[in-house]
């Protein structure tokens, strides 16, 4: 992978980051000279991460499944970010409700980003950089039933939730455009890497597929990671789309259609934020509507 620039005297909240790409990324920022937040549910895991990171590092607690604790998060900061990294997520678990009655998975890898970002905004110098997966291109949100009441699949709802982060991504990005912001917003996706999020399927038939799958397909959470980065760290189109380059590729690949139809849809994206809006209560300051 190319060399970073000196990132020396930038602050970078990356969600997640005690395990998997997160701790990959974090890892990269904090080497090229970045200030690096790991903001994570467990601190004590966030610890015995940020001890194996060489540079500057801290770790904060937030817990995404919990609007309170995204809330306390963001009333605690109030210094420059230059970029903020929606990383975290839960991966086609059982399901379940969050601490505010959320689906699981939409609550945690969409609602929960959703509402940081907001909070977070007027802090944000530089970038959001929000991580989906190839996986968003399968059952089209469903606005009327995001809990999926019924008809929940582990699977539909992680990809859901991943169309969700593309839409955010890019309604996000107009409204910046429009409030005449200099951030940007990009979403990236790492590709089938070997992490611990596969480890939690509510399937333990799929946990013992995707465990072989670790071991015989999938790249490192390193290689993973490189999109993320890059999205980071490029100068980039705003509303730039990255994912793994072909055959190894050592940096993202800027500019990747989303796969899914409705990832393109601006209605749908706007109808989205505006649920979203209404079901945290984090209204944005972005573009008065």
């Amino acid at each position: 992978m190319s060399k970073l620039p000196d990132l020396t005297g930038q602050t970078y909240i990356v969600t997640g980051a005690n395990s998997g790409i997160g701790l990959e990324a974090a890892r990269k920022l904090a080497a090229a000279g970045g200030h690096v937040v790991l903001a994570v549910r467990d601190t004590g895991k966030g610890e015995a991460a940020a001890a194996t990171i060489e540079g500057s590092t801290e770790v904060r607690r937030l817990d995404l499944a919990d609007l309170a604790s995204v809330r306390a998060f963001a009333d605690a900061w109030d210094a420059p970010i230059t970029t903020l990294v929606n990383n975290a997520g839960i991966m086609m678990v059982a399901e379940g409700r969050t601490v505010d009655g959320f689906e699981r998975q939409i609550g945690t890898n969409h609602f929960g980003h959703f509402a940081l970002t907001n909070l977070l905004l007027p802090h944000i110098t530089d970038r959001v950089v929000t991580i989906s997966s190839g996986l968003h291109n399968g059952p089209q949100i469903n606005l009327e039933n995001l809990e999926l009441e019924g008809i929940y699949r582990p699977t539909g709802a992680y990809q859901q939730s991943k169309l969700a982060n593309m839409l955010f991504t890019m309604e996000l990005q107009r409204r910046l455009t429009e409030a005449g912001s200099t951030v940007v917003a990009h979403a990236a996706h790492p590709g089938y890497s070997a992490t611990n999020l596969q480890s939690h399927h509510a399937s333990s038939l799929m946990n013992k597929v995707m465990w072989i799958g670790n071991k015989i397909i999938a790249t490192s959470a390193e290689f993973g990671s490189r999109p993320t980065i890059h999205a980071i760290t490029a100068d980039l189109p705003p509303n730039s789309y990255i994912g793994p380059t072909k055959l190894g590729g050592t940096r993202g690949a800027p500019g990747l259609n989303p796969r899914s139809p409705q990832a393109r849809e601006s209605d749908v994206a706007q109808a989205l934020w505006d649920v979203s809006e209404q079901r945290t209560g984090v209204a944005s300051a972005l573009v008065p509507r």
